[in-house]
């Protein structure tokens, strides 16, 4: 998005991607049954045409080092991501058959890209189970089923949304209330107010089950902080071959900021005033500035920045800004 605008303002546009294709987690993120690969095409074959040159495979820090980067613009703008997973650190996490939920999803997308025939982790014949009730745990449920899972089951820490707005989240704020994706109508079985404490062995060093038990939300109280506690007697054990971890992410990878001298604020974003960085002439948008959200915001970032950096360039910019910098 960042790059489309600056080509528009008359700049010279690179685009430096690690994986093989651009696109992000709209490319290997995102199932091909929630977006088809097509629209992606589509947009970057337009980006192509009006200027914007795309590298691929390269990572920046490690095959081109941020001194070249920086010697050979005149401007960088982080568009990086928010990608270091949240972990779940209980007994038997180390088990074959347990997985980041971006370990699973981009292989099958290759799959769907004619890389592979077959994902190397694949859900086929498998009892699963989704620890994360989000967007990115309800692409793992499609996914899963159309890989042709035994069964499937979807955990949430939280309790279960009201169907209606509930009044802690007044317009204009964003409703809490319990939404159906596609993924959803189509199967699986989520399960509110739980948490995972261990997972078991089958004997072999792969995951056969695990261990789970209800919470219930306690508010603070004088020196104790908020916090779940677990409902007595309520300890159950799920059967599963494999766990895929949807719990989100918790900020940006740290070596190339470091590398550029740019500074990481308390949620392992990359710190910035507007989306400028703490270092000249490098800028910062999306998730790897504003932290885990949705793409349309990342969108709205990106060419946010573009208007900015387009005017650090060139004393004023005619680009169009959607979000106040």
């Amino acid at each position: 998005a960042a790059a489309q605008q600056l080509a528009r303002a008359g700049h010279d546009v690179v685009v430096w991607e690690r994986a093989d294709r651009p696109g992000g987690l709209l490319r290997y993120g995102i199932p091909e049954f929630k977006m088809e690969k097509r629209v992606l095409d589509r947009r970057l074959a337009q980006l192509r045409a009006e200027g914007v040159e795309f590298r691929c495979g390269v990572d920046v820090g490690r095959d081109l080092s941020a001194g070249e980067l920086r010697s050979a613009h005149d401007a960088v703008v982080l568009a990086v991501g928010s990608t270091v997973p949240r972990e779940l650190r209980v007994p038997g996490r180390e088990l074959a058959g347990i997985h980041q939920a971006m370990e699973y999803l981009p292989l099958a997308n290759r799959v769907q890209e004619g890389d592979v025939a077959v994902a190397p982790i694949t859900a086929a014949g498998k009892r699963v189970v989704i620890i994360g009730g989000g967007d990115t745990g309800a692409d793992c449920l499609g996914t899963a089923h159309r890989q042709g899972a035994v069964s499937v089951h979807q955990l949430e820490i939280m309790p279960r949304p009201p169907d209606a707005r509930d009044p802690s989240t007044p317009w204009p704020m964003w409703p809490l209330v319990f939404r159906t994706s596609s993924a959803h109508e189509e199967g699986g079985e989520r399960v509110f107010a739980v948490e995972t404490e261990a997972f078991e062995d089958d004997g072999t060093g792969h995951v056969a089950g695990l261990r789970a038990h209800e919470v219930r939300w306690v508010p603070a109280s004088g020196d104790r902080p908020a916090r779940f506690e677990a409902v007595p007697g309520t300890v159950q054990d799920l059967p599963c071959e494999l766990v895929l971890l949807a719990m989100g992410f918790t900020g940006a990878e740290p070596a190339l900021p470091a590398a550029l001298g740019t500074e990481l604020g308390p949620r392992g974003t990359v710190a910035r005033d507007g989306y400028a960085t703490s270092v000249p002439g490098v800028w910062v948008c999306g998730d790897a500035g504003r932290g885990q959200s949705l793409i349309v915001w990342a969108i709205a970032e990106g060419r946010s920045c573009a208007a900015e950096v387009d005017r650090a360039l060139t004393g004023r910019s005619l680009l169009p800004a959607p979000l106040p910098a």
